[in-house]
C-alpha cells in the first residue's frame, strides 16, 4: 500500500464563487511499454475546479467534487491523475524495446538479424519467382 502523498490545496473565494486548486506529485511503477523492464515515472499533477455561488442549474458552473458543502479530494485526485497519465509508460525516452525476431532487449544487446525471415506460406510464390 502506498504511503501518503503530500499535496497542496488552495481555496480562493471570489465574488461569484469558489476556485479550488490541487497540486501533488505522483510516482508510478510499472512495466515499460517497449522493453517490459521496470519503469518509474514521476508525474506532476495539478487540477483546478470552480464552484459558482449561484450556479442556476448550469453544470459548467458546478464542480462534481463538491457535495453537501464537502470537497471529495480522493475522487478529484484520482481523476486528475487519470487525466495526466501518458499514453505509454517508458523506462526512458530513448528505449529501444525488444527485438521483433528473437525477443532480446535491444537496450542491453543492440543487434540486427542478417537473414530475412521467410514465411512458409509464400514458398510456392518464391519458387515461381526463381523460375522466371
Amino acid at each position: 500500500m502506498p504511503g501518503t502523498v503530500p499535496a497542496e490545496l488552495e481555496i480562493t473565494r471570489a465574488a461569484t464563487g469558489t476556485l479550488f486548486q490541487l497540486a501533488f506529485t505522483a510516482r508510478l511503477h510499472g512495466p515499460c511499454y517497449r522493453c517490459l523492464d521496470d519503469a518509474v515515472l514521476e508525474l506532476p499533477i495539478s487540477g483546478r475546479e470552480y464552484q459558482a455561488t449561484n450556479p442556476d442549474g448550469s453544470e459548467e458552473l458546478r464542480t462534481p467534487y463538491v457535495r453537501d458543502d464537502n470537497l471529495d479530494l480522493t475522487a478529484w485526485a484520482r481523476d486528475a491523475l487519470a487525466l495526466a497519465l501518458p499514453d505509454k509508460i517508458l523506462c526512458r525516452a530513448d528505449c529501444a524495446g525488444l527485438c521483433p525476431v528473437c525477443g532480446k532487449d535491444l537496450n542491453n544487446e543492440p543487434h540486427v538479424h542478417d537473414e530475412k525471415a521467410t514465411d512458409s506460406r509464400w514458398a510456392a510464390l518464391e519458387s515461381l519467382r526463381e523460375e522466371l
